[in-house]
């Protein structure tokens, strides 16, 4: 039996009805934020516009210093759904960046404030380096996020700085660190605390180091607080660009403009919090910044070698040459005994 013109256009109309309405799903997904957040690589930045030395010059020659960063965005439902058709991408539950309780705007200050700091730092261990003077004071460890698993919330609050742990004075992370290790996890532990104009002090329930389960922690993100004092003015603008990772690359920018050939002729990337005893410290995002690395041809990635970041940096080379890191001294001497650039 035939199929009247009439059945046919039904079909057809009933077709394009579910087509419309398959459209707008996908824009509706494609618009909606989820709860989670997408990490996304970018490529990465030379570092030799972004700083300027007094007394010093920029690099002439050959390669340069670069530092990479992280797209950090909420991502669409259709995103949640689906991560793998951004290349590189990461998802991350919400709280992973921004703590409960913090809005979206007070995280990205808590990132900027970060950046600044590592600046300062950056400056200070470089000028160290080459003899120059650097009065730094240490002042304290920064709250700089809750951990979602904290009990700190609601006692502790970002921008907090920890100085004193159980009566034992905490000026440097390195000290917080020795102060936690004769914790057990799930104890309390009494933080003395500078919150503006105010000494305060909270008892806090500390909780098991995800990566080591028999060591305590309060379940924060720390930044180290300082007064530093340069001999020379070190002027460094990212912009918008937040977090403490671009310390390394950083420092060895502020040698090159100093007449020091750092990269002898290499185009490199480098990641890593570095700490004022020049110590370079584990970041996070190291999948997004390696791809991103690698995307933009540099020759070689310093990375932190804390932590996992050095496996997982090798994991997304894909051929680019992964140098691991504990100090920007070992970051020099890895550089200064490459082989001769062709």
């Amino acid at each position: 039996m035939a199929t009247s013109p009439r059945a046919w256009r039904n079909v057809g109309i009933a077709g394009g009805i579910l087509l419309a309405l398959a459209i707008v799903a996908v824009v509706v997904l494609y618009l909606v934020p989820s709860n989670d957040y997408i990490l996304l690589p970018d490529r990465a930045h030379p570092v030799a516009p972004l700083v300027s030395v007094k007394g010093g010059k920029d690099p002439t020659g050959a390669g340069g210093i670069y530092f990479v960063d992280v797209f950090e965005r909420r991502a669409s439902l259709f995103e949640s759904l689906f991560p793998w058709i951004r290349r590189g991408s990461t998802l991350v539950p919400a709280s992973l960046i921004v703590p409960p309780g913090v809005s979206d705007q007070a995280a990205q200050k808590a990132d900027l404030r970060a950046m600044a700091i590592s600046q300062k730092v950056a400056a200070a261990v470089a000028l160290r380096r080459l003899g120059y003077k650097v009065v730094v004071r240490p002042s304290g460890v920064i709250v700089a996020e809750l951990e979602s698993t904290s009990h700190a919330a609601g006692r502790v609050q970002a921008g907090d700085v920890i100085v004193g742990v159980n009566g034992s004075p905490t000026q440097t992370i390195a000290q917080l660190r020795t102060a936690m290790a004769k914790v057990k996890p799930e104890t309390v532990v009494s933080l003395a605390i500078v919150r503006g104009s105010q000494h305060v002090i909270e008892n806090v329930k500390t909780i098991a180091d995800p990566t080591n389960k028999e060591r305590a922690i309060v379940g924060f993100a720390p930044e180290q607080a300082a007064q530093i004092k340069l001999p020379i003015k070190v002027k460094i603008d990212t912009g918008n660009v937040g977090g403490p990772s671009a310390g390394l690359a950083f420092a060895l920018e502020v040698m090159e403009k100093l007449g020091h050939d750092v990269d002898h002729g290499y185009r490199v990337a480098a990641t890593g919090e570095i700490e004022l005893n020049g110590a370079v410290a584990a970041i996070g995002g190291v999948k997004q910044k390696t791809v991103g690395a690698h995307a933009t041809g540099v020759d070689v990635f310093l990375v932190p070698a804390a932590g996992d970041n050095a496996k997982e940096a090798e994991h997304y080379a894909h051929g680019l040459r992964i140098i691991p890191v504990k100090s920007f001294a070992q970051a020099l001497h890895a550089l200064a005994t490459l082989p001769p650039k062709p």
